[in-house]
């Protein structure tokens, strides 16, 4: 990014992304064809053309040569239609999946809301006003819930066509960082969550403050959603050498360790029982990698099953000089 491009006015960046899910990728399907269906047949040719020069008398072992060539075609292309097929088949079923769990995400709220408001209505809960008081703090929570699920299905929009679109100011992330514990707390019941925050961090840092917000707010709630009801989060953002970096760390159920691989795809909700229980769309964590990448910076997971997870968002912080040239 240009460092002259920031200062009191941000800068909006446009980000590129490559594969943001490796299910997205074609590469082994055309790896597959190249080897198995275009090499033999090349080669194939080749050998024909090199009959018609020989004659008769290498018949035999040409006729072999092509005899095996042509089986080794048959196979790759099976191999490359049963891949084909397999990945077109996964993402309907991920689509339907999508779809039928984001109907869920929205209708949920949306029953509460209706329910509280319509008995708000009545005037069944004038004579007790602590009721009301409870009402109408559950239909600010559940509203905050949709919002939060229709911006992830924005930002998921456009992370998905290889496009994030960054306003940047250079500044400490603190702010984005309180803004996202204040956003948190709306959606979650007082005292329901053990929640607490160290935040030292100082260090300016050229950001998207609204998406070091999402990102914050999508680990706190994925956080919120693996923990029982002993429910505790930290949330650490300290400087360390030439970088940001910000935790956010549960008591929860932790990730099996055949999914920790995977729980950045977009769409993918694991097959554990206990856990897939918890609600979602599958997007929280894809969207959040790809604003951590957006802003040049890494993210992983630490978690060993039934102990807990630590995600770990590093953001790296450009030199002095940069940073002053920017602000000027």
């Amino acid at each position: 990014m240009a460092a002259d491009a920031l200062g009191d006015r941000p800068a909006k960046v446009v980000t590129r992304l490559k594969n943001l899910g490796p299910n997205l990728s074609l590469t082994g399907v055309i790896v597959t064809l190249a080897v198995g269906v275009i090499l033999p047949v090349v080669l194939s040719t080749s050998v024909g053309i090199v009959s018609i020069a020989l004659g008769e008398k290498a018949n035999n072992l040409v006729i072999g040569v092509l005899v095996i060539c042509f089986a080794v075609a048959s196979i790759g292309g099976a191999v490359t239609a049963t891949v084909l097929l397999g990945r077109k088949a996964r993402t309907a079923r991920l689509q339907s999946d999508f779809l039928a769990n984001v109907s869920h995400e929205l209708r949920t709220p949306l029953t509460a809301i209706r329910m509280y408001a319509q008995m708000l209505q009545t005037g069944r809960l004038q004579e007790d006003p602590k009721k009301v008081e409870e009402s109408l703090d559950t239909i600010v929570r559940e509203t905050e819930w949709l919002e939060t699920m229709i911006d992830q299905a924005l930002t998921w929009r456009s992370a998905a066509k290889d496009r994030v679109v960054l306003e940047l100011h250079v500044q400490p992330v603190a702010d984005a960082v309180k803004r996202a514990l204040e956003r948190f707390s709306l959606l979650t019941a007082p005292g329901e969550v053990e929640l607490t925050a160290d935040v030292t961090t100082t260090a300016p840092l050229a950001h998207d403050s609204n998406g070091i917000v999402t990102v914050l707010l999508n680990l706190l709630i994925n956080a919120y959603k693996y923990t029982g009801e002993d429910k505790r989060i930290a949330v650490r953002a300290f400087d360390r050498a030439d970088e940001v970096v910000l935790e956010v760390e549960d008591n929860g159920i932790g990730i099996p360790a055949k999914d920790r691989r995977r729980i950045f795809e977009p769409f993918f909700r694991t097959d554990d029982r206990l856990r897939a229980k918890s609600s979602g769309a599958g997007l929280g964590l894809a969207i959040t990698r790809a604003l951590v990448l957006a802003h040049g910076g890494t993210i992983e997971a630490h978690s060993r099953d039934g102990q807990g997870t630590r995600m770990i968002v590093r953001l790296p912080v450009p030199p002095p000089d940069d940073t002053e040239t920017a602000a000027s």
